[in-house]
């Protein structure tokens, strides 16, 4: 009867843990939003949200301020846009060789080598992109500028195919062997199971890296701080140089804008002007996922 009396005080003792791990996190999210939404009301007093949403000037150290949002999230999206072009279907045809035709020892030394690309610092890549990538690729593309949205999205992409082939690997090894059984049973080659019976089965996997990938590449700071430029362009020209939102977060961080001042509680309108992007893209991956759970 002790023993089962310590043994309940135990479990009721880890789950409170456990509880308070969770309440915790969503206390730091909401505390979060809560900070980004208040400075944002006090940037939005003396700033119109038309100006904001529809301007196509961000200047808002300058003499005469601007404060138009859109250069900057032109420059996020393109600089993610060329990111993703590179990360999904890279990530995604090494994690269908990894789940579906490598040799156990052949997988056993691609992973680590995948997840040190992960654990490279990313001011590392950041001059990678700017004093290696840059000079190669302004051989073949002469009107290449110094700085430019090419390069370190491409880095970016390089970056964050480790996050997307593993997860999606691990969602492709989890469909059951015996739905790979089925379509060989029926004529399937290998290549036509992998891609047509075991990528569906595992889509909603998928789209959570693809997510992750999204998050991740919309996130990045130094790689963008460093070598795109930091010059908010509006232009959909990957060979020109833009700034994002969060290279603009950054440079006001270091002290260009005295706190307090409309010009400080732009990088807070900018931080909720992320979140709400990155917020968008998880429920439209959540609303995929779903929608492929329905179909299949």
């Amino acid at each position: 009867m002790n023993y089962s009396r310590k043994r309940k005080i135990k479990e009721t003792a880890i789950e409170a843990i456990l509880f308070l791990c969770a309440l915790f996190s969503v206390f730091i999210t909401l505390s979060i939003v809560f900070i980004l939404s208040y400075e944002s009301f006090g940037f939005f007093k003396e700033v119109s949200l038309k100006e904001f949403f529809t301007g196509t000037q961000w200047t808002p150290l300058f003499a005469e301020p601007k404060f138009g949002i859109l250069p900057l999230i032109m420059g996020t999206l393109l600089t993610t846009g060329i990111a993703l072009s590179v990360a999904l279907p890279l990530g995604l045809l090494v994690a269908v060789y990894l789940s579906e035709f490598a040799p156990h020892k052949m997988r056993e030394i691609i992973k680590p080598v995948l997840e040190l690309l992960a654990a490279v610092p990313t001011v590392v890549y950041g001059y990678f992109a700017l004093l290696f990538l840059t000079p190669i690729l302004q051989r073949f593309i002469p009107d290449l500028s110094g700085f430019n949205a090419l390069s370190p999205g491409i880095i970016m992409g390089t970056m964050i195919v480790p996050y997307v082939s593993s997860v999606s690997e691990d969602a492709m090894i989890a469909v059951p062997m015996h739905i790979r059984e089925g379509s060989y049973a029926t004529g399937a080659t290998k290549f036509q199971t992998a891609f047509k019976v075991i990528i569906p089965s595992a889509f909603s996997g998928i789209a959570a890296a693809f997510i992750i990938g999204i998050s991740r590449a919309i996130g990045e700071t130094m790689v963008v701080a460093i070598a795109a430029g930091g010059m908010p362009n509006l232009t959909a020209n990957p060979l020109e140089p833009v700034q994002t939102l969060t290279a603009y977060i950054v440079q006001v961080s270091l002290g260009d804008a005295p706190h307090g001042t409309v010009e400080y509680k732009t990088i807070f309108a900018a931080g909720l002007t992320l979140f709400f992007m990155t917020l968008g893209f998880n429920i439209l991956g959540f609303w995929l996922r779903k929608r492929m759970r329905e179909v299949y």
